[in-house]
């Protein structure tokens, strides 16, 4: 009987233990986020532009530099969109398009990066500071490393196409 016991208070000191322990999904998520602020990109959770959602959702942020603002545009996945909203590409659709068209070879590139986007990628939101993608983590981080280059080239086409042209401030002398 006092093994019993024992055993029971043994549980009692160990359980609490196992619940601090994170699970395989955080280790994951928490290499993605780590391995992806290494590479730039600036990770928040916040409450997504998706209208009625409340819960905060990651948010992947490749950020424009600062005298090279880029557009304002919101693409949303088919599936979170309302029938209304102009289609984009294939189960995308702009809830705010750019005021000034994109260039036809920025506009293809974004289009083949929407189809690679996963399922859980329900945002692509562009402002004078950052091109955001909003998703729910489902890859891990060799998988996530693949929209790395496509995203970093659409980031450095959008910079310095803002919407309003007097946001970019003067020009900036090329790199020797």
């Amino acid at each position: 009987m006092i093994w019993l016991f024992i055993v029971l208070a043994m549980l009692l000191v160990i359980s609490p233990v196992m619940w601090l322990k994170p699970s395989p999904r955080q280790k994951r998520v928490a290499a993605l986020r780590n391995a992806a602020m290494q590479t730039g990109l600036k990770v928040t959770l916040q409450v997504p532009p998706l209208h009625g959602d409340k819960v905060p959702m990651p948010a992947y942020r490749w950020p424009y530099p600062p005298q090279r603002p880029g557009p304002d545009f919101m693409l949303v996945r088919g599936s979170h969109a309302a029938e209304a909203l102009k289609p984009f590409a294939h189960d995308w659709r702009w809830r705010k398009e750019p005021l000034r068209p994109l260039p036809d070879a920025l506009e293809a590139r974004l289009k083949r990066l929407l189809e690679r986007l996963p399922q859980d990628a329900l945002v692509v939101e562009s402002d004078a500071r950052a091109l955001t993608l909003w998703w729910h983590e489902s890859q891990g981080y060799e998988r996530f490393s693949t929209y790395l280059e496509d995203f970093e080239a659409l980031r450095d086409g959008l910079a310095g196409r803002p919407d309003d042209p007097q946001a970019s401030g003067p020009p900036v002398p090329p790199a020797v």
